[in-house]
């Protein structure tokens, strides 16, 4: 088997329906599997999975168990060489499943590449990225980062068209070697919703495996998704799941000191976006709502410990 495409759902059937569409007319003859897990759905996607593509093994969640848990799920029942993360909200393209298999066959190497991925008007997608470092964090919560040399977080003066070596590739589109998985096991489903693929890619590169964006063409990534429905709730557990990462790695004081940049980053956007809205309350209203629930939310954003889970890969 080439590889086995993991696909983790939760509400977006249309979604879903399109992405499956997708990469069955970009298989062009590779060796495949097509894995979704469902994430406790409320919608009608287990029935449309079931109804139109039979030939997908459906693995149907009781509880939602966010990225890490649901990609785990599959990832146990996966067979291929290569695995590839994919989200609902994208679209696979031409010939990027192939080449993507063909080159991480002439580079045993590396264990996570990702190709290239796109916004919906055609533009490339920032879809690797450096650590995200208690001083990009920083620069980032004094809005330095708006400044292109100043973010060499998200990388924004490279224009992604040449291969590179890079610290995290985006769980939106990514392919790893299943003999790099089975050495340094699954993801940590600690991490629910954000840091958990960033996790991954530092385990990898720690135990001497690279990490690559290679400029394949190309998957087209909508953004949103899932994600559109967590509101407020999304920068509540982005900000949990980063400061695990830096406790994870950094130990109890980088987790403090990342938990109080976020902090700082989100408490001056919710004084800013609430003072301007005494003078524009139509332009900056909702931002400031936005921002004054994800204050107030901080307190369950401190990372709990969690009993640690079974993440090694089926042998």
């Amino acid at each position: 088997m080439d590889i086995s495409i993991v696909i983790v759902n939760w509400n977006t059937c249309d979604l879903l329906r399109d992405c499956l569409r997708s990469v069955f007319d970009g298989l062009r003859g590779l060796k495949a599997e097509v894995l979704v897990v469902d994430n406790a759905s409320g919608d009608a996607s287990v029935g449309m999975v079931q109804a139109e593509f039979p030939q997908v093994t459906l693995i149907e969640s009781e509880q939602n168990l966010g990225f890490a848990g649901g990609n785990n799920l599959a990832l146990r029942h996966a067979v291929g060489r290569y695995v590839m993360l994919l989200n609902t909200d994208t679209l696979v393209h031409g010939t990027v499943l192939p080449k993507s298999v063909e080159w991480m066959d002439n580079n045993p190497e590396i264990a996570v590449m990702g190709p290239r991925v796109l916004n919906t008007d055609g533009t490339v997608q920032p879809s690797c990225s450096a650590f995200p470092s208690l001083k990009y964090l920083t620069l980032q919560a004094f809005g330095l980062t708006r400044i292109g040399k100043l973010d060499s977080y998200r990388m924004t003066g490279w224009d992604r068209s040449t291969e590179r070596q890079v610290d995290v590739i985006s769980g939106a589109a990514m392919v790893v070697r299943r003999e790099a998985m089975e050495q340094i096991g699954l993801l940590d489903e600690a991490f629910f919703f954000y840091g958990e693929e960033t996790d991954w890619c530092l385990r990898f590169a720690q135990a001497g495996w690279g990490v690559t964006y290679v400029p394949l063409p190309a998957v087209t990534h909508f953004g949103g998704g899932a994600v559109a429905k967590l509101n407020h709730r999304r920068d509540v557990m982005m900000t949990e799941g980063v400061t695990r990462l830096h406790r994870k790695h950094g130990g109890i004081l980088a987790g403090m000191a990342c938990f109080a940049v976020l902090t700082f980053h989100n408490t001056s956007r919710a004084v800013f976006w609430t003072a301007l809205g005494l003078v524009r309350p139509r332009r900056a209203g909702n931002r400031a709502l936005h921002f004054l629930s994800v204050v107030r939310d901080l307190p369950r954003a401190w990372p709990r410990l969690r009993p640690a889970s079974t993440n090694r890969a089926a042998q």
